[in-house]
């Protein structure tokens, strides 16, 4: 029933993904955006721009959360490392974070993805930009949401006092949050840029639990 469930979320997520796409894309287009781009969902992005405002300061402090969540994925790839240089095979290194590798691959490839497949423009120029940049999805959201959320699902494995695992776990949960709620509140991304992160998340880390899942299961079947 779980693997199920993760299926469900994985495809429930995937269609309203590319459903935000479309109507982002095609409905109640406007240009409210520097420069006069054109913005969809215009009235409800407008809405939540104007209540939010700008608001460097927390652009600054959700940098630093991203930086948190990069150094997660450097521990991570270096236990990786580590394990690839002791056991001299990549296929000995465990089987969590090579699926974690791959991961961060489809998220970085994303990044590219909506670099140049532009969807929406920034309802801001940027303190050190010189014109409009990409907004859709806010792609720190994303690698936030999915280093951290997956950081959640293996802690266990590599911390085993459970005190110290839930701390940690927790702050996790903590900087996914201030992150999302962070962005929003600078004023940087639209609304439905931060929505689009965190939809995409939400497909990405129901996928790799589920990867998981059948990894682990293989393994102890394996044995």
């Amino acid at each position: 029933m779980k693997n199920k469930n993760n299926l469900f979320v994985s495809g429930i997520s995937g269609l309203l993904v590319m459903l935000l796409i479309v109507l982002v894309r095609f409905v109640d287009v406007r240009p409210i955006g520097p420069e006069g781009t054109s913005i969809g969902l215009s009235r409800l992005n407008g809405f939540f721009f104007r209540l939010s405002g700008v608001n460097i300061l927390w652009y600054h402090i959700t940098d630093w959360l991203g930086v948190a969540a990069i150094l997660v994925a450097f521990l991570f790839a270096m236990a990786g490392f580590v394990q690839l240089i002791k056991r001299r095979s990549i296929l000995k290194v465990d089987h969590e974070i090579l699926a974690l590798g791959g991961l961060y691959i489809v998220v970085i490839g994303l990044y590219v993805l909506f670099e140049i497949v532009i969807v929406n423009y920034r309802p801001i120029i940027m303190p050190d930009g010189i014109h409009p940049e990409a907004s859709f999805p806010s792609s720190h959201t994303m690698l936030v949401c999915v280093i951290m959320g997956s950081a959640i699902m293996l802690i266990g494995k590599y911390v085993k006092e459970k005190q110290l695992c839930r701390v940690l776990r927790g702050i996790c949960a903590a900087i996914i949050g201030m992150t999302v709620i962070g962005r929003l509140i600078a004023g940087v991304h639209w609304f439905t840029d931060i929505v689009g992160g965190v939809l995409i998340s939400i497909f990405l880390l129901s996928l790799f639990s589920e990867v998981l899942k059948r990894t682990r299961r293989n393994t102890i079947e394996g044995k």
